[in-house]
C-alpha cells in the first residue's frame, strides 16, 4: 500500500503532468540468492509497477519495465567487519524510474 501511495502521488501525477514523456521503470534485488532468481524477481518487479500504472490510465507506449537483478547496488551489503547489513539489502531492493525520451504524437 505504500507503494501505491508513492506511485500515485509522485510518479502517476509526473506522468499526468508531462503526457509525451517515456520513462524506464528499473527494479532491483539484494545479493542473497541466485542471480537468475533475482534477475526475473526484479523484472516481475517492475512489470507489476508498469501494469498498475497502465491500469490507471497510463499509455503502455510510455512506460519500459527493465529487471536489473542485483546489478549497482548503492549501498554494501555487509559491514566494514564482514557481517551481514540488512539495512543495506533492503535499500538494494528498489524501483527506480529514469526518462529516456518522449513519445512522438502519431
Amino acid at each position: 500500500d505504500s507503494s501505491k501511495q508513492y506511485l500515485d502521488t509522485y510518479l502517476y501525477k509526473v506522468l499526468n503532468e508531462n503526457k509525451n514523456i517515456v520513462i524506464e521503470i528499473s527494479a532491483y534485488t539484494d545479493g542473497i540468492g541466485n542471480s537468475d532468481y533475482n534477475l526475473v524477481i526484479s523484472k516481475n518487479r517492475a512489470e507489476s509497477v508498469m501494469n498498475y500504472l497502465v491500469n490507471k490510465g497510463i499509455n503502455k507506449k510510455r512506460l519500459i519495465a527493465k529487471g536489473y537483478g542485483e546489478e549497482k547496488p548503492i549501498v554494501s551489503e555487509f559491514t566494514k567487519t564482514g557481517k551481514d547489513n540488512p539495512e543495506g539489502r533492503a535499500e538494494n531492493r528498489r524501483i527506480e524510474f529514469k526518462v529516456i525520451g518522449v513519445l512522438i504524437d502519431e
